[in-house]
């Protein structure tokens, strides 16, 4: 069933039941009342749930490409339980929904390197039309596939993944082993750090892979970023790892939170960013104070953090890609939320972000913000279930079509659990 000829709706039971959307589906609400000032008042833009039970779907993180370039087909994870902690054994299925086929879903393989907050890193590879790529494990190592869509041809990459270079050529990737060591959640089950004794070992960091040749180099160590600069609070026990890289839009550099665990499971972070072979390392936020980012630009950084500009609550700031981040601009104080997850829509006008649960109904608000107007518009009010919480919580983490027409998040709904929600924003912007 299509909605995108409904005009913005406003959310009344009568208009619910006519178009025939649930009240999970409209809001993302498992038990919400529909005569509240909330639903009845507020509008958002359409919504179509794009995915079913009884099995469970989800994409993970906004900055991989979901869509493919037709806008035709969105890539999601399918899994058979939820609210555990993955083992080494759970396999998850990887496949791809046809819009324009009352959202078939159609299987594309499966995958054992996964986790909850970023599924298996599953996306389109930049500049192709037809081919996908996801990290598993075979054997005793993890590796990454990728996949042609259109003529089944495959090839197995003998690493992991993270981020993909804009001409699909080559990726940058942190230790999965690692990371599952310092924080599960985010790295991959069923293989041991072989490090996990070391606060900074040599010979684990940031790999760079030739996608097309299949080789791999470690290009920052650990333990070099362990000694380069000053580390805020630091102190006997800390364990120094990788996370969350990104290619900048042009290739030439990317993005990698450094951090640092403390013997009480709390962290601290720095923001780096470098050229895809490890050098001129540059600290662009070291205060210890960095969390979800984005590029606006090949040399502009949008970021949260704290302690910038006099404000001592954490914001998004706007920075230039040199150490000490430059000239520092905050970005939609009060209005832009300070702990979503960020992308700038084609064309840097926009920006779409979400919220974490809040308050006592622990509501999820994906939104848009016009940076010129300063302007914020909610896309709708999403649910979130107190059993949804920890390593297996569903953040919206919204993700954008190429043409800016569509958002897709991931949301529970009702008793099918975990599903991919279509919001149209065409009228919006």
């Amino acid at each position: 069933m299509f909605y995108w000829e409904l005009p913005l709706i406003s959310l009344t039971r009568r208009r619910l039941l006519r178009d025939g959307l649930g009240l999970g589906t409209a809001l993302g609400l498992a038990a919400f009342d529909p005569l509240s000032s909330i639903a009845a008042e507020v509008q958002f833009p359409p919504v179509r749930q794009i995915t079913r039970g009884p099995r469970h779907h989800w994409f993970g993180y906004y900055d991989k490409l979901q869509f493919d370039p037709t806008v035709r087909y969105v890539l999601s994870n399918e899994v058979d339980f939820e609210h555990r902690s993955p083992t080494g054994d759970d396999v998850i299925k990887v496949g791809m929904i046809d819009l324009e086929d009352d959202d078939r879903w159609i299987e594309l393989g499966e995958s054992r390197a996964w986790n909850w907050q970023q599924g298996c890193m599953l996306q389109w590879l930049p500049g192709s039309n037809s081919k996908v790529l996801w990290n598993d494990r075979s054997g005793d190592r993890f590796v990454s596939r990728i996949l042609d869509v259109e003529t089944g041809d495959q090839q197995e990459i003998p690493h992991p993944i993270y981020s993909i270079s804009p001409d699909g050529k080559s990726a940058v990737t942190p230790d999965f082993r690692r990371i599952q060591d310092v924080r599960a959640g985010y790295g991959y089950a069923g293989l041991a750090d072989p490090h996990a004794d070391d606060p900074a070992p040599k010979d684990s960091g940031i790999f760079h892979v030739n996608l097309e040749t299949g080789k791999s180099k470690l290009i920052i160590s650990v333990a070099q970023i362990a000694q380069l600069g000053l580390i805020p609070e630091a102190k006997l026990g800390i364990k120094h790892y990788f996370n969350h890289l990104l290619f900048s839009p042009d290739g030439s550099r990317f993005i990698a939170l450094h951090r640092w665990r403390y013997p009480d499971g709390s962290r601290l972070t720095r923001l780096i960013t470098a050229r895809p072979d490890g050098s001129d390392i540059r600290i662009v936020i070291g205060n210890g104070y960095a969390s979800h980012f984005i590029w606006r630009d090949p040399t502009h950084i949008l970021s949260q953090s704290r302690h910038f500009l006099g404000n001592e609550n954490w914001g998004d700031f706007l920075l230039e890609d040199v150490d000490g981040g430059g000239r520092v601009e905050e970005i939609g104080h009060g209005v832009l939320d300070s702990g979503g997850h960020l992308s700038y829509l084609p064309g840097g006008e926009w920006i779409l972000n979400d919220t974490y649960p809040q308050g006592e109904a622990r509501i999820q608000t994906p939104h848009l913000f016009h940076i010129a107007s300063g302007r914020r518009i909610d896309l709708g009010k999403f649910h979130l279930p107190k059993i949804y919480g920890g390593e297996w919580r569903v953040d919206t983490h919204p993700r954008y079509s190429p043409d800016s027409r569509f958002v897709c998040i991931d949301a529970p709904h009702e008793n099918e659990g975990r599903q991919l929600h279509l919001i149209d924003i065409q009228k919006l912007i």
